[in-house]
């Protein structure tokens, strides 16, 4: 079940309390204040067991007049924000009732889309910095090739900055500084179906050795060394 649908389903059985996210987000559904208090209303209404409020109901909580009220509800409906129910019971005799389910429809939509939103953003900044992050490394602007390079990294390959900042870890500790190492690291990685951080550091330990080996220091001095694999002499 999706997101938003598991979202419907909680708020109209009553599950999850809506004002605040009511509130927040009406004015982006286009729902003027006045209309808003109307729904408001409406809900008041339902949570007392009157699912089928009349505009008369309506305008005697609020400052406006019926024919304002009846006006609220035809805009709100032609905005297809809320429905009208119908159903018949044992007796054969007709019910109606007013739907809000339209309503925590499109509030469910708006919020997933603001949720990606803001997830692309998020992504493009990391992106941007992982770009600033091989600058720094190379000590020098990227040619337009190697951006390029890095982008198919992204796009086309599907690595997260994160992994893509860990491959050029490597190649920083191995003191490889070339795209076309880091694309190998990233090519075995890919393989081996690397994904988090946690499987980088699966990959890593599997071909570091365990201790670091210092050498032409004194012994009281030591200076240890950080063994790295080269990922271009791996074989199968």
């Amino acid at each position: 079940m999706q997101q938003d649908e598991r979202l419907k389903i909680w708020i109209e059985q009553g599950n999850v309390s809506i004002s605040q996210l009511f509130f927040q987000h009406y004015r982006q559904l286009l729902i003027s204040d006045s209309d808003a208090m109307v729904v408001l209303q409406i809900l008041s209404f339902q949570e007392d067991g009157n699912y089928f409020p009349t505009p008369v109901d309506i305008a005697g909580r609020m400052q406006l007049s019926e024919k304002e009220i009846t006006e609220s509800l035809q805009r709100l409906m032609q905005k297809g924000l809320f429905a009208i129910d119908q159903s018949t019971d044992e007796r054969a005799v007709l019910h109606e009732r007013f739907s809000l389910l339209p309503l925590w429809n499109r509030l469910a939509e708006l919020l997933v889309q603001q949720q990606a939103v803001k997830q692309e953003k998020q992504s493009q900044n990391e992106e941007g910095e992982v770009y600033s992050l091989f600058e720094q490394e190379f000590g020098r602007f990227l040619s337009p090739m190697e951006c390029e390079t890095i982008a198919m990294w992204i796009d086309k390959d599907g690595h997260t900055a994160e992994i893509i900042r860990a491959a050029l870890r490597e190649a920083v500790l191995a003191q490889k500084m070339s795209l076309r190492y880091i694309d190998r690291i990233l090519f075995e990685w890919k393989k081996k179906n690397v994904q988090t951080m946690k499987d980088v550091e699966r990959q890593t330990q599997a071909f570091r050795p365990v201790a670091a080996v210092a050498v032409n220091q004194a012994p009281e001095n030591p200076v240890k060394r950080v063994p790295f694999y080269n990922w271009l002499e791996e074989r199968e």
